[in-house]
């Protein structure tokens, strides 16, 4: 099979390509700078140098594919959601030209409500626009990255696990590499037909509160959840010169988790194994104690 996976460097894509090179393929990536990929991994697959957002680029890459993973990478434009339709529809026409037979999309929860959703409203526009090539498709409704909390080490530093959210607002949290592991088996399995969304959403439902708990027993610090006003998260992202529309992006994502329950229930085939607390003792725990 030719298998052609986007953001071959990022936290899912690498795994994919790992798994796909280990199962004795030879993936296409598509990538905007190759010498970013993984050394020991390059020279088993066929690169194709160039950015999600160029038509061309993902033309060139899709030509002959038999399977595309398909992420698509936060863009820079002023109002995300737009820009996120934008890569969908250069990715959904280059599998309509090229025929591609089966995409695999890193979408999110919450793309199912298509609206209020932020940044994840783009995803549910892209999820129609890959429905409507013809292509068979599995959408995979990712849950909370365990990742996002890298985002903010020195908060966590300080003991402070911030969150616009109610801190005993329950989501699911899932580890990007189960993710990986998830999407290279479908990208694998050559046989399945239709369009589908499939839940990716790690071992349980965690609150801020418990994920609080849990790391800080990993990581062997004190660390508390706490709720903080959008107005103030909002002045910050404007200060560091956010657009008001990608402001609404970043606060949407958590606003819409409000009283919304996901359309693939956690069940033995959307539940990945990694428990956050192994993932914050292998990952977190070294990053905390190298700022002290």
């Amino acid at each position: 099979m030719r298998i052609v996976v986007t953001t071959p460097t990022g936290r899912v894509g690498s795994r994919v390509l790992q798994l796909l090179v280990q199962a004795g393929m030879r993936p296409t990536v598509l990538v905007r700078d190759a010498s970013r990929l993984n050394p020991g991994l390059a020279p088993h697959c066929d690169v194709v140098e160039g950015d999600s957002g160029d038509p061309n680029a993902v033309l060139r890459a899709t030509e002959h594919a038999d399977a595309l993973y398909w992420v698509s990478p936060a863009p820079q434009d002023d109002d995300p959601v737009a820009g996120y339709l934008r890569l969908g529809s250069v990715a959904a026409e280059a599998v309509s030209v090229n025929k591609v037979p089966r995409v695999v999309f890193q979408s999110s929860v919450g793309a199912e409500a298509r609206s209020g959703f932020g940044d994840i409203d783009g995803l549910g526009g892209t999820e129609d626009l890959f429905n409507n090539t013809g292509a068979y498709v599995t959408h995979l409704r990712c849950g909370y990255f365990f990742t996002n909390l890298l985002m903010d080490l020195e908060s966590l530093r300080a003991g402070v696990l911030a969150t616009t959210l109610p801190v005993d607002h329950r989501m699911p949290w899932v580890d990007p590499r189960d993710i990986g592991d998830v999407a290279a088996a479908r990208l694998l399995a050559p046989d399945w037909t239709g369009v589908r969304s499939l839940g990716v959403l790690g071992p349980r439902d965690l609150s801020f509160t418990e994920v609080a708990r849990i790391v800080a027993d990993a990581v062997g610090r004190p660390l508390a959840a706490e709720q903080v006003p959008e107005n103030d998260v909002a002045d910050g992202l404007r200060a560091a010169g956010l657009t008001e529309a990608q402001i609404n992006g970043v606060l949407g994502m958590s606003r819409g988790q409000l009283g919304f329950s996901p359309e693939n229930p956690r069940n033995s085939l959307s539940g990945t194994p990694t428990t956050l607390g192994a993932w914050a003792y292998e990952n977190l725990r070294p990053l905390l104690a190298a700022g002290d």
